[in-house]
């Protein structure tokens, strides 16, 4: 086993610099780059209009030559800030050495907030963390008992039914819901029962301990649902179908005919071999609540993580928080796939990756 983590570990380092390599092609492509954001800010234009100032590609700097001269801004201006920026050397060597820094966790400063990038970053993560950790729990609270009931009820008109709603909520987009909720409960059209943006209130550090507990959930509960709708489907059904294997196996009805309840077979024999998967893929429910819908819904309720500040970065064409953000969540995905992976071997021995590859 450690030779098979150890080959695991190894193989990040290739999978890392290809999406890095990636994603740098492709930003540096993209017209609109952080000197034409700078150039519109001085000329009093928004960055919209400076993306449609650009012509249709990018160069290293970010943004078309051509249109800054169209614009009337001085040259040696922008020989300054492509010296301040980095953008003076090819673009290779600042991959390279992006690299470099990156392997020590050296994000850079942020070409627009004037911090470092590591900063912006630990200050925002316990918001990413604490949305992914209650939807998390959220989700298996709920899938995994509604799970084991339709495995016990199969076939029934509750299975029907409750299939039927899994899946609905599963088709709808995260961020669609989280529209719907607002419209419905954050004072849209209908009701205003919670708030509408942030993770706390203004008067947040002035309220007790209770207060103050009270206050997060009031603001946490929408952004959670929201985050949450799409991933009970796939628990759901993974739980229903692991008990239903578990339930026509020989030694449960061995275990029925010794006299055994149902509830006997159930959380003393079914239970414990029916959660193994559904315990083992929790580091990978993890990477998918993490990054797949908590960027728009950070977004949508203006909550202070990972995902605003990496929207955000991307609207400014903040380069090293796009990059950093970018290496950050690439590297917890990477790692948590592994875990997930010796996660499966910890709860079922039987299972062998090592074995398998060789």
């Amino acid at each position: 086993m450690a030779a098979y983590v150890l080959r695991r570990l190894l193989l990040m380092i290739p999978t890392l610099l290809g999406i890095m390599l990636l994603n740098f092609i492709i930003v540096q492509a993209a017209p609109g780059g952080p000197i034409d954001q700078i150039i519109a800010r001085y000329q009093g234009l928004d960055s919209i209009s400076s993306t449609r100032l650009s012509s249709g590609g990018g160069d290293s700097t970010g943004g078309s030559s051509e249109s800054r001269g169209a614009r009337g801004v001085d040259d040696r201006f922008i020989e300054a800030l492509e010296k301040q920026f980095g953008f003076d050397e090819p673009a290779h060597v600042r991959f390279v050495n992006m690299l470099g820094d990156y392997a020590t966790f050296d994000f850079g400063t942020s070409f627009f907030r004037d911090r470092a990038v590591i900063d912006l970053m630990i200050e925002r993560l316990p918001v990413s963390i604490s949305l992914g950790l209650w939807t998390t729990l959220l989700v298996y609270l709920i899938s995994i008992p509604l799970g084991i009931r339709k495995a016990l009820r199969h076939g029934s008109r509750f299975d029907v039914w409750t299939s039927g709603l899994v899946i609905v909520g599963y088709a709808i987009p995260g961020f669609l819901f989280a529209i719907l909720l607002i419209v419905l409960f954050a004072g849209g059209s209908y009701f205003d029962v919670f708030p509408l943006r942030g993770l706390t209130s203004p008067y947040f550090d002035e309220l007790g301990l209770w207060g103050k507990i009270g206050d997060y959930f009031w603001h946490i509960t929408l952004p959670v649902i929201a985050a949450a709708i799409g991933s009970f489907a796939t628990l759901t059904m993974l739980t229903k179908n692991s008990f239903l294997d578990e339930i026509h196996k020989q030694y449960v009805l061995t275990a029925r005919a010794k006299g055994a309840s149902d509830r006997q077979v159930l959380y003393g024999h079914v239970f414990r071999n029916a959660m193994l998967i559904i315990i083992a893929g929790l580091p990978s429910a993890l990477v998918g609540i993490f990054f797949t819908g908590a960027l728009l819904i950070e977004v949508i309720f203006s909550l202070d993580g990972l995902g605003l500040l990496g929207f955000e970065a991307v609207m400014q064409r903040d380069y090293p928080v796009i990059f950093g953000t970018l290496y950050l969540y690439t590297l917890i995905g990477l790692i948590l796939k592994l875990i997930s992976d010796l996660t499966y071997v910890w709860v079922d021995p039987r299972i062998d990756f090592e074995t398998r590859e060789s």
